[in-house]
C-alpha cells in the first residue's frame, strides 16, 4: 500500500439492521458489531494505520429505548474491562481513549474508563478512540465554552488554538472516514476535525464488513488526490 492513512474515522453502522435481517434482537447486532470493531482495529494496525476513532454512541442515541441504552452501556463496560483484550492491548502497546460526555455515563462505566485509560496511556504503537455520548456540535460548543471561561482574547483565537480545546486535542485530523451500512452522511461526528477528510461509504452492514472491505477502502484512498482546498498533496 503506497499511501496509508494515519488516522481513520469509522462509522460501524448497521448493527440493528443486521440483526433484524436475521430475525434477531437488535442487541445481538450490537454484540456482533463490537466483535467486528476489535478485529477492525488489528486489521488497521497490521496495515500501518496508527489511529482509529470509532463512533460508539452519539449524544442523540440517548433518545433510544432505555433497554437498548442500558445494554450498550453494559457492552462498553464489558468490552473495556475484558482482561483478555486488555492484556493483548498492553502487549501490542495499544492506547485506548474515550471521547465524549463522560459525566453522563453510568458511574461504573466511568470507573472502567478511568482504569483502562490510565493502564494504556503510555502505549504508542496504536490508538483507539471510542466516542461515547459524543456529538460534533457538542464538541465545538464545549470548546467555545472553555475558551470563554479562560477569557482568551478574540484576536488570539485561531484554528490551532480552537483545536486544542476539542476532545481530540493532540491528535492529527482524520485522513479517511469509512462508513459502513449504506448511509452517506457525517451524522454530527467530528465535524470540525473531518473538514478535509476523504470519505468512503460501504453498503455492507457493519457486522458483515470484512478485512477485504477494509482493503477496498484503502485501495480507493490511494487513488485520491488530497487538495485541502489548494494543490494536490
Amino acid at each position: 500500500m503506497k499511501k496509508v492513512p494515519l488516522h481513520i474515522v469509522l462509522f460501524p453502522d448497521g448493527n440493528r439492521r443486521w440483526a433484524k435481517n436475521r430475525g434477531l434482537p437488535s442487541l445481538k447486532g450490537h454484540w456482533q458489531g463490537y466483535k467486528n470493531l476489535i478485529d477492525f482495529c488489528y486489521w488497521c494496525k497490521d496495515r500501518g494505520v496508527k489511529i482509529i476513532t470509532a463512533f460508539g454512541f452519539s449524544t442523540e442515541n440517548w433518545k433510544r429505548s432505555e433497554k437498548e441504552v442500558n445494554y450498550l452501556m453494559k457492552l462498553f463496560e464489558k468490552g473495556l474491562s475484558d482482561k483478555g483484550y486488555l492484556k493483548k492491548a498492553e502487549g501490542e502497546k495499544l492506547r485506548i481513549k474515550i471521547i465524549g460526555q463522560k459525566e453522563r455515563l453510568p458511574r461504573s462505566l466511568q470507573k472502567v474508563i478511568e482504569k483502562v485509560e490510565s493502564l494504556t496511556e503510555n502505549n504508542r504503537n496504536f490508538q483507539l478512540n471510542l466516542a461515547v455520548s459524543y456529538g460534533g456540535k457538542w464538541d465545538i460548543l464545549q470548546a467555545v465554552q472553555k475558551i470563554i471561561k479562560e477569557k482568551i482574547p478574540a484576536e488570539k483565537i485561531d484554528e490551532n488554538l480552537f483545536s486544542s480545546f476539542l476532545s481530540t486535542v493532540g491528535l492529527p485530523d482524520p485522513d479517511l472516514v469509512i462508513r459502513a451500512g449504506g448511509e452517506k452522511r457525517l451524522s454530527n461526528f467530528l465535524l470540525w476535525q473531518a473538514a478535509y477528510s476523504e470519505l468512503y461509504f460501504s453498503k455492507k452492514l457493519w457486522p458483515d464488513f470484512t478485512e477485504k472491505d477494509l482493503d477496498d477502502a484503502l485501495a480507493d484512498y490511494t487513488q485520491r488526490q488530497r487538495r485541502f482546498g489548494g494543490t494536490p498533496k
